[in-house]
């Protein structure tokens, strides 16, 4: 299991997190951002006959029909909602014109978010046993999917509807996600998403996110079991692991836009110019333990700052570290600073006479 922060990456919680498991239908998160970012929406695509008779009995399907035109908008919608595995092979050869390149797509990108113990064959989790991940791998391609509004909105749908095609009227389906389904009793208030997943050998297993008190979390839990015979410990462990995060930590402000981090004298300047303050270009703020102080900035300033110097130019960063995470603002110029003439003409005499001395002897 992992919990990190929606916006930074930060990790509030880790259990074997980078242990290599199998995330059955967890996988489909990253086949719908490649099919977002690379079709319209509005495209129709024909279903072939090798798209899906490809899916094993015994997983889901919208069973959609061999010579059926769909749109890449409704195919993405039944996967993500409904975890329609045939959707998914229908989008992966309408992408890449088979099953084996698509996967190829699907490695690349995993690779470009940043995962290093991921390997997908296929792009809807179907069980192989070289399709893998981690929990932490999911978790950042789950944060990078969670930037798309068109993804963020249909997996937060607590249901979808499919347009009627040439091979079937309306058709309604539900969400698999009972963190987002009012009338069960896992029911989360803050959940906006976003995808389950099951397979014998994968066992239960989540990616769910939560938007409170302006602060987003991105949860993965994966290989959980039944407990006392009917209970879903994924819903459980997710519940108290967002209970965790939203209790210990919160969106805390470190400096405020305009707050002087630090002063400086510009040996060039005039007198009534050259003490300068170096001001916050914007607030900085970060995710913190609620039981930790401020981290002590720390600034760096470009070299050979000498005047002039217009008001606002940036004259360094001021950085706040938090375990693996830094946040870095710009620190500017509180005023102009001009160029003292007068000490510049002093400057000048002294070299003449330096160059005359060398010349003399």
């Amino acid at each position: 299991a992992v919990l990190i922060d929606s916006k930074t990456g930060f990790v509030l919680y880790s259990k074997n997190s980078d242990e290599k498991k199998y995330p059955a239908s967890t996988t489909k998160i990253l086949t719908a951002i490649i099919a977002l970012e690379k079709c319209n929406l509005d495209d129709i695509v024909t279903v072939s006959k090798s798209a899906i008779s490809a899916i094993p009995s015994g997983y889901s399907s919208a069973y959609l029909s061999e010579g059926e035109q769909i749109s890449v908008n409704d195919l993405i919608t039944v996967f993500l909602v409904h975890s329609a595995n045939d959707a998914g092979y229908v989008l992966a050869e309408h992408i890449s014109g088979s099953i084996e390149n698509f996967a190829e797509l699907m490695n690349q990108k995993a690779k470009e978010i940043g995962c290093t113990n991921t390997h997908f064959t296929n792009p809807s989790g179907i069980h192989d046993e070289n399709h893998y991940s981690t929990a932490y791998d999911l978790a950042l391609i789950a944060r990078y999917c969670m930037q798309n509004s068109t993804f963020k909105k249909i997996v937060s749908q607590k249901s979808c509807t499919i347009n009627s095609t040439n091979k079937s009227d309306v058709r309604k389906y539900t969400n698999t996600n009972d963190l987002i389904n009012p009338s069960s009793k896992y029911y989360l208030e803050e959940c906006v998403g976003i995808k389950t997943g099951y397979t014998k050998e994968a066992k239960n297993c989540l990616i769910s996110a939560c938007a409170k008190n302006n602060l987003g979390l991105i949860c993965v839990v994966l290989g959980a079991n039944q407990i006392n015979g009917s209970e879903s410990s994924r819903y459980i462990d997710s519940i108290n692991l967002f209970k965790y995060g939203y209790s210990n930590f919160s969106l805390r402000t470190f400096a405020t836009k305009d707050d002087i981090l630090s002063s400086i004298e510009i040996a060039n300047g005039t007198k009534d110019t050259r003490n300068l303050d170096l001001v916050l270009e914007d607030s900085v703020s970060g995710i913190l333990n609620n039981s930790s102080d401020v981290p002590t900035p720390q600034i760096t300033l470009k070299e050979n700052v000498s005047a002039p110097i217009a008001k606002n130019a940036i004259l360094g960063t001021v950085t706040y570290n938090i375990g693996s995470v830094s946040y870095t603002k710009n620190l500017l110029a509180s005023h102009d600073v001009e160029l003292d003439e007068n000490l510049m003409f002093i400057f000048g005499i002294l070299l003449i006479l330096i160059l005359a001395l060398i010349l003399i002897l």
